[in-house]
């Protein structure tokens, strides 16, 4: 997933802030960092999080957990490919790629 670097940078690019305090509020605790990811959540605590930083900071949170979540399933197609191919191999068959 994209560090709260990468974050920040992505933030600043869209919007001319950094929302450096909301990308740590969601990544930083390592004990809350699930919770703070948890899409059954979002409308809570996006109230909180537009309460704090405005709609553009709502935003950049929804925008922040969709960053995450592509990245994490780019991660698992990355591995399922991988598991497809190396057993095609076993296989005998050759990779079109």
């Amino acid at each position: 997933m994209p560090s709260i670097e990468k974050h920040v940078e992505t933030s600043r690019r869209r919007t001319g802030k950094d929302y450096l305090e909301l990308h740590e509020w969601i990544d930083k605790d390592p004990t809350r960092k699930v919770e703070r990811h948890d899409i059954t959540k979002i409308f809570e605590y996006g109230k909180m999080v537009e309460e704090r930083y405005g709609p553009e900071g709502l935003q950049e949170y929804l925008q922040h957990i969709h960053d995450d979540f592509i990245a994490r399933f780019n991660h698992v197609k990355e591995d399922v490919d991988r598991a497809i191919a190396d057993t095609l191999a076993y296989f005998g068959v050759k990779s079109s790629k």
